[in-house]
């Protein structure tokens, strides 16, 4: 599992959880949650094998939000399918109970954090053109310099080929990608294919001034 300082809160309240599972199939089933921080949750009693990596929806009451799952362990095992979630939208209030103030840690798993770059929450406008099909208007919450996710709420098929147009301040950078993952209610994972080194350093510095916070 990861390793965190972060504060959490013992507590065990029922959710559910939906969205593609392993297989690429939709699934929606419920869970109970372990501890809770300002930036994530840990499961138990998931039966659902799904990606490290993935984005999945989670709703408490009559709230709902997406999570990364950052770690999870085989249904059926001694730890009861056990599951950790990192929550994208911190700052939007989910839970009706609360928290342990934040510390200095973000979250952050080791072990078995596959992601090859690192990620930054933003809000990006964004243009999708898949092939074939009209454009349609929408926002990046997660930006890498690999990829991106893309909040839409009819999310398109895994492996759909597109172009994007992103809105970096105030210039326009086009590239190419492909969905990675999908989300259904919430959006799609993009990674990038064959990005020019002038848009690397595009990317490279939105990306450095999100990260020193020298932008919202």
């Amino acid at each position: 599992m990861g390793q965190r300082r972060e504060p959490r809160k013992p507590v065990a309240v029922s959710v559910r959880i939906f969205g593609t599972d392993a297989a690429g199939k939709i699934f929606s089933e419920k869970a109970t949650t372990v501890d809770v921080s300002q930036n994530g949750v840990k499961l138990t009693g998931v039966r659902v094998r799904v990606n490290v990596e993935e984005i999945i929806g989670l709703t408490y009451g009559k709230n709902r939000i997406h999570f990364r799952v950052k770690w999870a362990d085989d249904p059926g095992s001694l730890k009861d399918g056990q599951m950790g979630l990192l929550n994208l939208t911190p700052d939007k209030p989910f839970w009706d109970f609360p928290l342990p103030s934040e510390a200095l840690d973000d979250f952050r798993f080791v072990g078995k954090d596959r992601r090859q770059s690192a990620r930054v929450k933003c809000s990006i406008s964004a243009e999708l053109h898949p092939v074939g099909q009209p454009v349609v208007r929408a926002r990046v919450s997660d930006l890498s310099l690999g990829g991106c996710f893309i909040e839409m709420p009819l999310a398109l098929p895994a492996d759909t080929k597109l172009e994007l147009g992103l809105w970096l301040r105030e210039t326009k950078v086009r590239l190419s990608g492909e969905v990675a993952s999908t989300s259904p209610g919430f959006g799609i994972g993009v990674r990038f294919k064959n990005v020019s080194s002038e848009n690397q350093e595009l990317l490279l510095g939105h990306f450095q001034a999100i990260s020193l916070k020298l932008l919202p």
